[in-house]
């Protein structure tokens, strides 16, 4: 049995479990994966057994419990230093750290506007301004990442990293809201979609039968 253990919320709409459930995933390390609904009957008194934060993602490794996404990642960089997590170059490395706290810590008008929702397919939806600020900030970040760094691969820095992680649910989002794209920027959404382990999560996010209202719209 493994010795790692993912506490999730749902796939459909959990962005935040998005993150470290793909790492795992990507780099083949083995884990049990519970599923906690999210705002669901006793959600938080479930998710407090595994994180004191009470929310999720959570890690739980041997005796060590680990909350937050990029903290979990992070975690298993050191834990499996054989794994490439980060680009090798320093300021390639300094750029993709930089640019995964910036998703970590802002953005709350995308989060807010455009909530993940992986069965939904929205043609006709126009951000406020302020979610229009942070989408053309993330795709000033992908521009930079892709042809500064990213020119050796499909990933943000060529190689897939950490930042792919952060970035995968706004991938997500913005095929969701449909939102307009260069040619440069779709190929890379694309390469996010077609990683098999994103399409295990899609896949399963449609199979899932809750649904969380507030984020159910046109």
């Amino acid at each position: 049995m493994p010795d790692i253990t993912l506490i999730i919320g749902n796939k459909n709409y959990s962005s935040w479990s998005l993150r470290p459930w793909l790492y795992l995933k990507h780099f083949n390390i083995p884990f049990d994966e519970v599923r906690i609904p999210l705002y669901a009957e006793g959600f938080k008194d479930k998710v407090l057994q595994h994180s004191p934060s009470g929310k999720v993602p959570a890690l739980k490794h041997g005796n060590i419990n680990v909350w937050e996404s990029l903290a979990i990642m992070e975690y298993l960089a050191e834990t499996h230093p054989s794994l490439k997590s980060w680009p090798d170059h320093p300021s390639a490395k300094a750029f993709a750290r930089s640019v995964s706290a910036e998703m970590h810590s802002g953005f709350f008008a995308l989060r807010e506007y455009l909530p993940m929702n992986c069965r939904k397919l929205i043609t006709n939806f126009t951000p406020p301004e302020n979610a229009l600020v942070d989408i053309k900030r993330v795709k000033q970040i992908w521009t930079e990442c892709r042809e500064t760094y990213g020119k050796q691969g499909p990933w943000l820095f060529g190689d897939f990293t950490i930042a792919d992680c952060m970035y995968a649910p706004v991938v997500m989002r913005f095929h969701t809201y449909s939102v307009e794209l260069s040619p440069l920027l779709s190929d890379y959404m694309q390469t996010v979609k077609n990683h098999t382990a994103m399409m295990e999560w899609i896949a399963a996010s449609k199979a899932e039968t809750e649904v969380i209202s507030s984020v159910e719209f046109d």
